[in-house]
């Protein structure tokens, strides 16, 4: 049977070794605090550095408005952190650890070298510098007996339990499991009383019903320079161009990454039926040019070569007109015209939240007072993606994560200097 050790004391305890609870600590020590980071994982950062597999996109250099605007419902909650710690504040940030950056051609930021190691190792060297000690391997099961001033922890040795003066938890959402969160710490706070909203998947793909015909054919190819449209409740379509990928299940890439949160919410409302979406096939050509292309004469040329030949519609963007549409609508002219600017595509539910990028759900941002501490547990503080909110791929995620445990870390620090 596993042993529990007594009790040890720390200052200030982090939980959480992502991007929030690294700049939480890091703004706890620089206050002069004295940190203790657990993890459950044997090192840090690897969601992180998973991120950054594909090319550190730190964050974003587009207009503040326009970047509030990404958080969507959460722009309100979200907007005191980044005027706290925005976009030009993480890159002068990331420059003071020697890693230089600069903006792509999409107006993401990214290091010069791409990647993410390089500064995760800056990073934790200034840390350990400055007194933060790091205890891996220890997974947080909750508040002890003694009430919230102590917190139990699983390690390899047996169950830990560990008093502190403050804890800030960044434990993460419920998306990539395997790297170290799997959102199922947040059911402690829940049983607190914490409003817990539950975890959702986002920047996921969607299933969709393909025919095995389909499936077999096209699946992994890539839907380059499409559009997708959402319709309103208005009888009009809100539009976003972008690339997308067909795969054995559905659809997914960075399109519809981009409109996971409103396609997530189609699909729950619409239950089993599933929500529409529509795609447009050559959002480069207006729908009258794209009826005239297909009313030209074809002479004795099958259809399908003629959509090749006139629109350039061939391979995957094909074979999605024969998948969505009846016999009768993809011979009908003026139908297939249309459908071309518009075909509607049924996704089925979201894929799995461990497959997701992120996640939506979590605390509450209505729990938390201004120092981001937990109003029913004093000297509590959430920071994270263990928060209810979600932003799209783009650097908006980090970004956001950052700010967040800064100001996590800063309200600790204040709640400790006010009982000291």
């Amino acid at each position: 049977m596993a042993s529990v050790e007594s009790i040890e004391s720390v200052e200030v305890a982090v939980v959480g070794g992502g991007p929030a609870g690294l700049m939480a600590a890091e703004a706890l020590a620089a206050g002069g605090a004295r940190v203790d980071l657990f993890d459950a994982m044997p090192s840090v950062g690897r969601k992180f550095l998973m991120a950054g597999k594909g090319g550190m996109n730190l964050t974003h250099s587009e207009p503040a408005d326009a970047f509030v605007a990404r958080y969507g419902a959460r722009r309100g909650n979200i907007a005191p952190l980044l005027a706290r710690f925005d976009a030009a504040a993480l890159r002068e940030w990331v420059h003071a650890l020697g890693v230089e950056t600069f903006v792509g051609s999409s107006g993401r930021v990214f290091p010069t070298d791409m990647k993410a190691a390089p500064m995760l190792r800056a990073w934790l060297h200034r840390l350990r510098a400055s007194g933060v000690t790091f205890h891996m391997r220890h997974r947080w099961l909750g508040f002890g007996d003694d009430g919230i001033a102590v917190s139990r922890f699983a390690t390899p040795q047996g169950e830990k339990r560990v008093r502190h003066g403050a804890l800030v938890l960044a434990l993460g959402g419920a998306s990539w499991p395997q790297l170290g969160s799997d959102g199922s710490a947040v059911a402690q706070l829940a049983a607190c009383g914490i409003d817990v909203r539950p975890f959702l998947p986002s920047n996921c793909g969607f299933d969709v019903e393909w025919t095995p015909h389909f499936r077999s054919r096209f699946a992994g190819e890539p839907l380059k320079s499409v559009a997708i449209g959402l319709e309103r409740d208005d009888s009009g379509v809100d539009w976003r161009v972008g690339e997308c990928v067909v795969t054995e299940h559905g659809i997914e890439g960075s399109l519809i990454y981009a409109l996971s949160a409103p396609i997530r919410e189609r699909v729950f409302e619409s239950g089993d039926a599933g929500a529409r979406i529509l795609l447009d096939l050559a959002p480069q050509l207006p729908a009258e040019r794209v009826r005239a292309e297909v009313l030209h004469p074809r002479g004795a040329r099958s259809l399908s070569s003629h959509l090749q030949s006139r629109l350039h519609l061939a391979g995957v963007k094909a074979g999605l007109l024969r998948e969505c549409l009846t016999k009768d609508e993809f011979a009908d002219l003026d139908t297939l015209a249309g459908r071309i600017k518009a075909l509607p595509v049924r996704v089925v539910r979201p894929r799995p939240i461990a497959e997701a990028i992120s996640s939506a759900g979590g605390v509450a941002f209505e729990s938390l007072d201004a120092r981001s501490m937990l109003s029913a547990l004093p000297g509590v503080f959430c920071a994270g993606e263990m928060l209810d909110w979600e932003a799209p791929t783009g650097g908006y995620l980090l970004t956001a994560c950052f700010a967040s445990g800064l100001v996590a870390g800063e309200g600790a620090l204040a709640w400790l200097a006010a009982r000291r």
